[in-house]
């Protein structure tokens, strides 16, 4: 069996993992970071979106051996259990999650959206958030906290940006 050495929300990680083993199976099953959801298994839903050097990609389209050498972050890496992540604080400000399940997805590529540039815009958002699905909130919420989200991340002023609606 294949070994890989990887680093996971921070901590090295060295495992052995068979050839076919998605990078969502190693997360929730060998390592027990269930926050990331298996959805469609296609890589439509982005409920298991999680960051890769940075970028977000779909675990379950990632074999674990594509991640040898690299650095991994799952929503298990935002909070520290005390203090919440500025995406996480707007999603709960907007009420930008129901059932919760499209949510950690949604926060890894809205973390992801802060640091590729995308516009805090509502335009832009959608857009960038096309391929992470949700089927309880219609979005506005998520929109809405995924701007603010962004704006906080990037120390932009978040009531001059409300001024401006």
């Amino acid at each position: 069996m294949p070994r890989l050495a990887l680093t996971i929300n921070g901590q090295p990680q060295t495992l052995d993992a068979a050839a076919n083993t998605l990078l969502l199976d190693l997360l929730r099953d060998r390592l027990l970071l269930t926050g990331s959801h298996r959805g469609c298994d296609t890589a439509q839903c982005g409920a298991c979106t999680v960051r890769l050097n940075g970028r977000a990609v779909k675990a379950c389209n990632v074999l674990a051996l594509q991640a040898d050498g690299a650095h991994v972050d799952t929503v298990e890496s935002l909070s520290d259990g005390k203090l919440w992540h500025p995406m996480q604080r707007a999603f709960s400000k907007h009420h930008g999650l129901q059932c919760g399940f499209c949510t950690p997805g949604m926060l890894m590529r809205a973390c992801a959206m802060a640091d590729e540039g995308v516009p805090a815009e509502d335009g832009a958002v959608r857009q960038a958030l096309a391929g992470n699905l949700c089927r309880c909130t219609g979005y506005e919420g998520i929109v809405g906290a995924v701007c603010e989200g962004m704006r906080r991340m990037r120390g932009e002023s978040i009531e001059a940006a409300d001024a401006g609606l």
